[in-house]
């Protein structure tokens, strides 16, 4: 069972891993990041990340590789060699394996991709073990908040079963639904968590649900599995927090949740049209504050 002191451990090997992920990074590496022994940062990698150090460093790599495809029209030796391959024809294989397509063609032609997303194991954590959390005695933070029109657009997204939030979700579908996202060309937004309204649901299937908006006239491939909706014209009211520590993670949260909770749009001539659009929420981001966004409706 994870307990405060192992997840710290496994975090400090995540962010040694993301700050060396160019270098060679060995085993006594991350043990020493850890602060314990190598056989006992091996066992609770594994049991925290759902992988060992060397299976998470390789797709965090390709990953890494996959977007650096994409950026210009580097070669393909270069991005190997700053991915820590030790050779094109390696990182050839390795990307091949990983993605069911070579670097050549993907670089050519970008097509969706199952990337690796390496998910902060303390964030989920401090989630699911609120007590652990320091309050510190803190002001709420302040929230901004703005209007945005939405024209019609679609949703690229694949449903879950029962969730209603985004660790739920993720453990009916899985995480990789982010990375294949992440890697979808031509989108409006970056990927975000959607709560459906009614209209938009299917019998059995869950609220909540991972997706990415793109134009209306979108006619690029949509991932196996994956569906592809109609938005109409609608707008948004945007919630937005200050910056915050990863600490503070879920406290950043429930700030906005509670003002949002607390506002009342018929103050500024509008009311809640939840069941028009989906609300959503993007990833949160402590350099930019945690943002997530409402429908609205002009009074009449």
């Amino acid at each position: 069972m994870a307990t405060y002191e192992s997840t710290k451990a496994v975090q400090r090997m995540q962010d040694h891993i993301k700050d060396n992920i160019g270098e060679t990074i060995t085993l006594k590496d991350l043990s020493e990041a850890a602060g314990y022994s190598q056989t006992h940062s091996l066992r609770i990698f594994k049991e925290l990340t759902g992988s060992t150090p060397f299976d998470y460093i390789r797709r965090y790599r390709l990953t890494h590789g996959a977007k650096r495809l994409t950026d210009g029209n580097p070669r393909i030796s270069d991005v190997a060699s700053v991915c820590a391959f030790d050779s094109h024809e390696g990182f050839t294989r390795a990307f091949s394996k990983e993605f069911g397509i070579s670097p050549e063609m993907y670089k050519t032609d970008p097509v969706p991709l199952r990337s690796f997303i390496p998910y902060s194991v303390f964030i989920r954590y401090l989630v699911n073990n609120k007590e652990e959390r320091k309050m510190k005695g803190k002001e709420k933070q302040t929230v901004f908040t703005h209007v945005i029109e939405r024209p019609r657009r679609k949703l690229i997204m694949k449903r879950g079963i029962k969730a209603e939030e985004y660790f739920g979700y993720c453990d009916e579908v899985g995480c990789d639904v982010w990375g294949i996202l992440e890697s979808i060309k031509g989108t409006t937004y970056e990927p975000a968590g959607f709560w459906l309204p009614e209209k938009l649901m299917k019998k059995n299937t869950s609220r909540y649900v991972l997706g990415v908006e793109v134009p209306f006239e979108y006619n690029g491939e949509v991932p196996e599995g994956f569906e592809m909706l109609d938005l109409e014209p609608c707008r948004m009211m945007v919630f937005r927090g200050e910056p915050f520590d990863d600490n503070d993670f879920e406290d950043a949260i429930s700030d906005i949740w509670e003002a949002i909770e607390k506002f009342d749009p018929v103050l500024y001539g509008f009311e809640w049209a939840d069941a028009d659009a989906p609300r959503f929420q993007f990833m949160p981001v402590g350099q930019r504050g945690y943002i997530e966004a409402r429908p609205v409706k002009e009074l009449k």
